[in-house]
């Protein structure tokens, strides 16, 4: 007996986020997802909306943005009935963004069965980067 095995494409990841929809945060940082997968996943926030009081880039909204990129690549490798929560994260900012967008570029290190982690860089719309986190999360027990 022949076990059929179903390959999901990028075009059916981006329906999925879409049919389950973004989270309320994601939704009022103005992220937009625009490639998913398990292994990849790329996003574009506007800068606008998401500064500081002087004008930049909160280093909070790239946090945000890595920690959705993270979280969202680790529900597509355990299915859509596991839960997820990140567990740790940790961001370096190497220049700020005072307009735009900025894009970034969630690379899988390792996808688990308990714990998946991603790597993220953070561009402007000059390719520079702005910001390289590093983001962990924990697929939950079913229950």
């Amino acid at each position: 007996m022949a076990i059929q095995v179903k390959l999901i494409n990028m075009t059916d990841f981006l329906k999925v986020i879409r049919e389950r929809g973004i989270g309320a945060l994601d939704k009022k940082m103005g992220i937009e997802i625009i490639e998913a997968s398990p292994e990849r996943l790329v996003a574009t926030m506007p800068v606008e909306g998401n500064t500081q009081p002087i004008g930049l880039l909160h280093g909070g909204a790239n946090v945000v943005l890595a920690e959705s990129l993270g979280s969202i690549g680790t529900q597509l490798h355990a299915g859509p009935s596991r839960r997820i929560v990140g567990i740790e994260i940790s961001a370096s900012h190497h220049k700020s963004a005072t307009e735009g967008y900025v894009t970034a570029v969630a690379t899988a290190v390792t996808l688990g069965k308990t714990l998946c982690t991603y790597n993220v860089e953070i561009t402007n719309e000059k390719g520079e980067k702005t910001c390289t986190a590093r983001i962990t999360c924990l697929i939950l027990a079913e229950r």
